[in-house]
């Protein structure tokens, strides 16, 4: 054991066991059925790489980890178990202290926003967040091709909600260029869509997007952060939990840079319920989250797995986690049987102690441990008593909530949402100015038409930025045949009149674009 690592507890035989943070990033799991101490668990590793300078993500699935900003109290009504607890740990300096947190929360509630756009959530997510069959994905992806050729920019669900029905309106030159796209499959992803609304979705896709960074932050005593999500209401949509979490760490492997194997994590990550990101996930999916996985420790990002049961962990992933923290499993079903056997062959042998019977008598506080050494091998499995935290057990007041926030080092950074030009603005102006156009060439021809300035500096002034200098002439088709529809009252695209004119308005539109 080095001095660079994190205590966890004390062995039956007397050893103590520890966490080296040098391989930490090589991921972990903790496991056990409920009420076993898992959350007490993950709430004292959080606590000590906060104190080794190792900023933490966390999510509060039940409410009770924004404790973790609180230090303990001699009054709370186990103090006198804990307490002991430390002492039969030798744990002489034992005192209650509180940890440097920040508050997060995806609805904006219980603390700072978190947002992202839509362009970076991306089609595989989205799909997976919405629901959708393989068809419909790939016609997402179609639209979400389109608005990148176009240089539309996609921020929030208004501007997916209008960019699909850009597509829909343009189905069928669409579909000759990048395969079959149909309104039925664009109209099953709005009813998705606004599935995904109900449960919230549209407060998480905007602007100030979350900045990695923000992250990745110590205090002026060099403790790094605790970032607490507030996942209790979130729990309510579990897709919406497990692909946001799924997101947060993507960003993270694509935004932090190579570090290899440092001396300590730049991030750790707890992903609790982490069931939930597994159920149901398609075969990309799973495949994606073990690259992810995989690749995620070469940019100093250690992530723990916090769930119920081992066997809900997919083999590909569960063969990443190096250090583990197994709590009692309790053998009521032949699948927990399962997970017992599963559980015990994954741990190096110890031959003074029958794992698969451990697991079952583990009391409340204890848990078997093996955790990668220095040179990297799996140490021993060993029944351990799990050291107690010194923060707080239980939540926070609504009143020390805010005063948390409101000393926060990103105070006021995400709380105001900003609702800049995009690609539902873009859109609405192209329909409203195709429209305008298609009446005054009815009204006044042509040629009296060209000689008039543009319309709309919005879509043809040189200060328009790429969204809009793309969006005009890749999309002009669509927006000539919206002005039409507008102009005329008519809703048949059969109609010949309106067939006619769609065709002598565009190429009015063309002229005037050159």
């Amino acid at each position: 054991m080095s001095d660079n690592a994190i205590f966890l507890g004390l062995a039956a035989n007397g050893e103590r066991q520890y966490l080296e943070l040098s391989r930490a990033n090589r991921h972990g799991l903790i496991a056990g059925a409920t009420g076993t101490g898992k959350t007490v668990t993950l709430q004292g590793l959080a606590e000590s790489f906060s104190a080794n300078g190792v900023p933490v993500f966390v999510a509060d699935v039940k409410g009770d980890l924004s404790g973790i900003s609180m230090p303990g109290s001699p009054t709370f009504k186990h103090a006198d178990k804990l307490e002991g607890r430390a002492k039969e740990l030798g744990m002489d300096d034992y005192a209650y202290s509180d940890n440097p947190a920040v508050f997060w929360d995806l609805y904006g509630e219980q603390g700072h926003p978190i947002r992202t756009t839509v362009s970076e959530m991306g089609p595989l997510l989205l799909s997976r967040l919405m629901d959708l069959n393989e068809t419909q994905e790939g016609v997402l992806n179609i639209a979400f091709h389109w608005a990148d050729e176009q240089g539309l920019l996609l921020l929030d669900l208004d501007d997916l909600q209008s960019m699909l029905a850009h597509t829909a309106e343009n189905a069928k030159e669409l579909s000759t260029t990048y395969g079959n796209v149909t309104k039925a499959s664009v109209g099953a992803i709005q009813r998705s869509l606004l599935s995904l609304r109900s449960q919230g979705g549209d407060q998480f896709f905007g602007e100030p997007a979350l900045e990695i960074d923000d992250f990745i932050k110590c205090d002026e005593n060099g403790r790094g952060f605790i970032n607490v999500l507030a996942a209790d209401k979130l729990m309510r949509s579990p897709k919406l939990y497990a692909t946001f979490l799924l997101w947060l760490l993507s960003e993270l492997f694509e935004t932090l840079p190579e570090v290899g194997d440092p001396e300590k994590p730049k991030l750790v990550f707890f992903f609790d319920e982490a069931h939930l990101l597994f159920d149901d996930a398609p075969k990309a999916l799973e495949e994606k989250i073990e690259q992810v996985v995989r690749l995620i420790r070469s940019k100093g990002v250690g992530v723990f797995f916090v769930t119920q049961n081992p066997i809900d962990i997919p083999e590909d992933v569960a063969g990443q986690l190096g250090n583990r923290v197994q709590h009692a499993l309790r053998a009521f079903t032949p699948r927990d049987q399962k997970a017992i056997k599963a559980a015990a062959d994954t741990f190096r042998i110890n031959p003074e102690l029958d794992v698969a019977e451990a697991i079952t008598q583990l009391k409340t506080g204890e848990a078997l441990v093996s955790t990668l050494m220095e040179d990297g091998a799996p140490s021993i499995v060993q029944r351990t008593l799990i050291k107690p935290p010194r923060s707080r057990l239980g939540p926070v007041s609504p009143k020390e909530r805010a005063i948390i926030r409101s000393v926060s080092p990103v105070e006021g950074k995400y709380d105001t949402t900003v609702d800049r030009e995009s690609a539902e603005e873009v859109l609405a102006q192209k329909a409203a100015d195709a429209a305008a156009t298609a009446a005054e060439v009815a009204e006044k021809g042509r040629e009296e038409v060209g000689k008039r300035e543009r319309k709309s500096t919005s879509l043809w002034g040189m200060d328009i930025g790429k969204a809009g200098k793309s969006a005009i002439k890749a999309a002009a088709g669509s927006a000539v045949s919206i002005g039409v529809a507008a102009a005329l009252g008519k809703k048949s695209r059969a109609d010949p009149l309106r067939t006619g004119l769609n065709a002598f308005v565009r190429n009015i539109v063309g002229g005037l674009m050159r």
